[in-house]
């Protein structure tokens, strides 16, 4: 296979939003990806002073690196309202910002081999009625009618026509200079590193630029996340699994949206090629937080046993590295500094793998090159749903991480909830399946859908 280029975004990359940052601001953002992004630009909206700190690049890490789905199809029941509020804020946002980020309505399609998937289908469709969807059930003609060229047949699918797609290194990047103009601060290149927490309550972060004084402090810094709370002594039981994506050449249109079996994920890209990845295949790397979180994923893993590979370690550096530091000095370097961009090499053997399944199941492309891989890291929760919460022990101190693989689709509805959730508003949702205690007040684990 010959050599496939780096993602697009590194540490290298021109700094688009530069400091100083200022000495005070009523709310501080840690993370320049989708949530923080959003959150940031509703909070601006609101004429609320903002400064969104990202250590490396806006949407440099997962926020760019993620299929490019914007689905309501095979949601949790709890996140679907707000991503059905997510749907209809993304084409707001998409006009607002003024710029081509490639939203189309192209709809997602989920493929059966099994009638235990089609039951699993049929489950999903309790709960779209419920909130009225256009979810649909398709028998097996009907499925081979909608993504012609198939070489398998299918025992039939699930889809969404209403389900949309966008190209997520244009879109974040978009949405944050959107933010930018409607008054939020941001700086890139000038990581958190660590909270000034006085008598239970946030008083400032402090910065490798200095030190910002604040009453309020949004954490949203993805596979970062738990890190930097731990230090501060709030556990989050979040861990990251790594994933390979892909990218081909342009190609004849198979279907416009985008689909999944078990085997392989598709979406048509803007740029004519499709993106790839495995279906349901990751890799996980264990360090401290593994081994320590580790009774909590049992659920997750008895029910996919095979969906995670196992790694003993994870390269220097890493957010649950051996050898990452787990408590550092507000005038020292940070792990977050040692680490502007996780980038992750794509897997060598996955890329080969998605090569082959989408060939092998599009035989009519005799030739299928792949123009980009690479790697991204997901934040992941033990239940398969994000914490989007406040910390009560720490007034002030606000959390929305572990989205799951799920963020950048609700991206827009989550950030618009945590706003509101900041200045003391009624989000709108009931948020007790995103709550924090779940994971320490004896809850047992709800495993959301895993479609």
């Amino acid at each position: 296979m010959r050599h496939l280029p780096l993602f697009p975004f590194s540490e290298a990359d021109p700094i688009r939003h530069a400091g100083p940052p200022p000495k005070t601001s009523e709310v501080v953002i840690v993370g320049g990806g989708i949530i923080g992004v959003t959150t940031a630009l509703f909070l601006a909206q609101r004429n609320i002073p903002v400064t969104l700190l990202e250590k490396g690049r806006v949407a440099a890490e997962q926020s760019s690196r993620n299929w490019g789905w914007i689905r309501k199809q095979g949601r949790d029941a709890d996140e679907l309202p707000i991503v059905i509020e997510a749907s209809r804020l993304w084409r707001q946002l998409a006009e607002e910002c003024g710029e081509d980020i490639g939203l189309k309505q192209t709809g997602v399609t989920y493929l059966a081999s099994s009638d235990k998937k089609m039951a699993g289908f049929e489950e999903f469709m309790k709960i779209a009625a419920i909130h009225e969807l256009d979810t649909r059930l398709l028998d097996a003609d009907e499925t081979a009618k909608l993504i012609k060229g198939m070489s398998r047949r299918f025992k039939g699918a699930m889809t969404t026509p209403s389900d949309m797609r966008a190209e997520p290194w244009l879109a974040v990047p978009a949405l944050a200079r959107l933010a930018a103009r409607k008054g939020a601060r941001i700086v890139e290149n000038c990581a958190v590193r660590t909270l000034e927490i006085s008598a239970g309550r946030i008083k400032g972060v402090w910065t490798e630029a200095g030190y910002i004084e604040t009453s309020s402090v949004l954490v949203a810094g993805g596979a970062w996340s738990s890190l930097l709370l731990a230090r501060h002594g709030v556990s989050v039981p979040q861990l990251s699994v790594r994933v390979t994506v892909a990218a081909t050449e342009p190609l004849p249109e198979i279907y416009s949206g985008a689909a999944a079996d078990d085997h392989i994920a598709f979406r048509r890209r803007q740029d004519g090629g499709y993106t790839l990845a495995p279906g349901g295949s990751n890799l996980l790397y264990v360090g401290p937080d593994a081994f320590r979180h580790a009774t909590k994923y049992l659920p997750a893993l008895m029910a996919n046993p095979f969906g995670t590979r196992y790694f003993p370690f994870a390269p220097s550096g890493y957010p649950d590295s051996w050898s990452t530091p787990r408590d550092w000095a507000p005038d020292s370097r940070s792990p977050f500094e040692r680490m502007r961009v996780l980038n992750p090499a794509a897997e060598r053997s996955g890329l080969r793998s998605v090569e082959h399944n989408f060939k092998h199941l599009f035989p009519q492309f005799e030739t299928v090159r792949l123009k980009a891989g690479w790697g991204g890291m997901i934040d992941a929760m033990p239940d398969v749903v994000p914490v989007v919460d406040h910390v009560e022990a720490v007034g002030g101190l606000f959390v929305a991480t572990g989205m799951s693989g799920h963020g950048f689709g609700i991206g827009p509805g989550i950030g618009r909830v945590v706003s509101d959730m900041m200045q003391g508003n009624e989000t709108g949702h009931d948020l007790s399946r995103f709550r924090l205690s779940r994971f320490h007040d004896g809850s047992a684990v709800r495993l959301g859908p895993a479609l």
